[in-house]
Order: C-alpha cells, then structure tokens, then sequence
C-alpha cells in the first residue's frame, strides 16, 4: 500500500473516480472507492477490475472536493464515479464552499 501524498492522482479499480490529493494528514489510512482501494494513476493498471460494492455507491461529482469532518483530508474529484470515497472506511462528504463575508 502507497501512503497517499499531495499532489499524488489516485484512480479507482471499481469505476472511472480519479481524484488528487489536496490535503493528507491521515498517515497511512488507505483511500477507497466503491469499497476496494484506490490506486496511484502513475503505477500502472488503471480502469475497473473489480465490482463496485452496492453500499458504497453513492457516486462522486466532477470538480468537487471530499473531505474528512476534522478537515485532516481532502481530494479533488478530476473524474466522476459510481463509487462512494472513503478514508479508513469513513465515507467522505463534499466540501461545501465557505461564506463570502457581507460587504456593505
């Protein structure tokens, strides 16, 4: 297992979900999609080899970003997916966008 780092695409083995690591600070976790471990985009076999799991399906949105609810992780969706991300089995939420503040 590669221990994710900025900058570095993942892609998963379950559908057409790549993403890029904006934010690691998860140590060694493993990022998933649809269930199954995503892999470096760098190293070779990439595409879906294995079956999505259907609890994990949830589906991924171009442009957007994934984080965790302590903020320690965060991924840019650069390809779309049927499968849902996770990191250490907790799913990721979209990163909503922060508030401008008022200018009056």
């Amino acid at each position: 297992m590669t221990t994710p780092r900025i900058g570095m695409m993942l892609t998963s083995t379950v559908d057409s979900t790549s993403v890029v690591v904006v934010r690691w600070a998860a140590g060694d976790q493993q990022v998933t999609c649809g269930g199954t471990p995503m892999v470096d985009a760098a190293k070779g076999d990439t595409g879906p080899q294995q079956p999505l799991d259907p609890d994990q399906s949830a589906g991924t949105l171009l442009g957007k970003r994934y984080a965790t609810d302590d903020g320690t992780v965060e991924l840019l969706c650069t390809k779309p997916g049927k499968g849902t991300l996770a990191v250490g089995g907790v799913p990721l939420a979209v990163k909503s966008a922060k508030p401008l503040p008022a200018s009056d």
